[in-house]
């Protein structure tokens, strides 16, 4: 009896939130200020939710021009969007066939990215003909990457050469989604910055700092830290994470 106590309590610790993402879109998502996470648990959600790596051979194409980088700065052009951008605004359902291991499959999910937004959107996000976008640093309202859990979206932002995503608040499954294939910084603010900056302002992202700092307005805005959640991203993933970590053996043993 003890022994079947244990197990059902057991069972109970590892319940799915009510909140889980579900395999249909009905409306989207709650929305969670996401703060740090920690990556030394092997229960860690990060590494029992997701079942397939990214190809390691596989590099993505950012673009040199679109932003410059060194280990804690982003500095590029934003595009600014509002709240409740569902991951089928982000890629749509029509071209989740392309498979982002395959090179040049990658490179084509990155020229779909954010073309799901609605026409009220008049600056596109990638030009026509293109695969990257000149704007390197996304800033959104609440619930950002709310609807379906499709890992597709954090990865078609990556392949359009998009180094973070600073918004108001994310839906649960697009925040896992960037922390464990690595493509996107998913960063949140403090306040709504969304609506204080505007779309081509030339902005930098200091995560050491956690601030971000438009150049063309001379604001500087505090962002949450980022947390564990930050060498997993920077790693290249959570199975590169766990790898490097040795929680999980290297490819060539």
């Amino acid at each position: 009896m003890a022994a079947s106590t244990t197990l059902s309590s057991s069972i109970t610790t590892f319940k799915l939130s009510p909140y889980q993402p579900c395999a249909y879109y009905i409306k989207p998502l709650p929305s969670f200020k996401l703060r740090s996470i920690s990556s030394n648990n092997p229960l860690n959600p990060l590494i029992s939710h997701f079942a397939r790596p990214k190809n390691p051979a596989v590099t993505p194409l950012r673009s040199a021009a679109a932003y410059t980088t060194t280990a804690t700065t982003f500095h590029g052009l934003c595009y600014v969007v509002g709240d409740n951008i569902d991951t089928d605004q982000i890629i749509p359902a029509e071209y989740l066939t392309l498979v982002p291991s395959n090179p040049d499959e990658y490179k084509k999910l990155g020229s779909y990215a954010l073309c799901g937004l609605p026409s009220s959107y008049q600056t596109r996000f990638v030009e026509p003909g293109e695969f990257t976008s000149k704007y390197s640093i996304i800033i959104g309202g609440d619930n950002f990457g709310c609807g379906s859990s499709r890992e597709h979206a954090p990865v078609a932002l990556g392949a359009a050469g998009v180094a973070a995503v600073v918004a108001e608040s994310y839906a649960r499954i697009f925040f896992r989604n960037s922390v464990a294939t690595g493509e996107v910084y998913p960063l949140d603010s403090e306040v709504r910055i969304c609506e204080e900056c505007k779309t081509g302002d030339v902005v930098t992202v200091e995560l050491g700092e956690s601030r971000l700092i438009n150049h063309t307005t001379g604001k500087e805005y505090k962002l949450k830290p980022i947390g564990d959640a930050g060498p997993v991203i920077e790693a290249g993933g959570i199975f590169a994470y766990a790898r490097k970590a040795g929680m999980i053996p290297n490819r060539e043993a």
